[in-house]
């Protein structure tokens, strides 16, 4: 039995329908679904072990998120993430980004900070082994320990979302050791200004990372993942 076998009574059925979203939400922005396909709720409903139900208010969930659109009479299909989706998901975080570190500067705890500081080290370890799998899991984590030093339930929730919407690519834009190892720089940078109580320059250097991020996909024609 997986995790998504039906053992749940009425009063759990929210909880079920989230990990149905979750699901099918990680599976598009993967890719394992192609653009355009039709999610048929009896086939994800059998390969998931759920009813047709939590799957039909997952699909609509998705479409208020425009990644799937229902059509009457026909069914649900993927949208997926388009060229232009990503450039304003990443022209987004570098301001919402920019105003974490901020936040931080004033919130972040020591065992946070003791997090980031561990965080980079393994980073630099990792980039000297060329170990790239395990630099992108270390970014990832940089990320959501900054999210979490925010301290806004609110701002996490939306950084965490755009976060994943984009995950298939930040996988390709760091596999490059160049960028792997600036973006490592930019983390320090991002770090120590927090450290530094100086919010205007982590703002200013969390939504530059962003910015140069985006920039170095397109420069190296990962853009192209999201063209049609």
């Amino acid at each position: 039995m997986n995790d998504y076998d039906v053992r749940h009574d009425v009063s759990d059925k929210y909880s079920l329908r989230g990990r149905v979203f979750h699901k099918i939400r990680e599976d598009i922005l993967n890719g394992n679904y192609k653009e355009n396909e039709e999610l048929k709720e009896v086939t994800i409903g059998q390969e998931l072990g759920v009813s047709r139900t939590p799957v039909r208010e997952a699909l609509r969930q998705l479409e208020l998120e425009g990644l799937v659109e229902i059509i009457p009479n026909r069914g649900a299909f993927v949208t997926g993430i388009q060229a232009k989706d990503v450039h304003d998901i990443y022209m987004i975080r570098s301001r919402l980004e920019g105003l974490c570190a901020r936040w931080a500067c004033d919130y972040i705890t020591k065992e946070q900070m003791d997090d980031m500081e561990e965080n980079l080290y393994l980073a630099d370890f990792h980039a000297k082994k060329g170990n790239m799998e395990q630099m992108a899991q270390l970014d990832n984590n940089f990320h959501m320990i900054l999210y979490a030093a925010g301290n806004s339930k609110m701002l996490e929730h939306l950084l965490i979302d755009y976060h994943q919407y984009v995950l298939r690519i930040r996988r390709k834009t760091l596999s490059t050791l160049d960028r792997a190892l600036a973006s490592n720089a930019e983390h320090r940078a991002i770090m120590e200004a927090i450290k530094a109580k100086d919010p205007e320059k982590a703002e200013a250097l969390a939504a530059e990372h962003m910015r140069n991020a985006y920039d170095n996909m397109v420069r190296n024609g990962l853009y192209d993942l999201y063209k049609n």
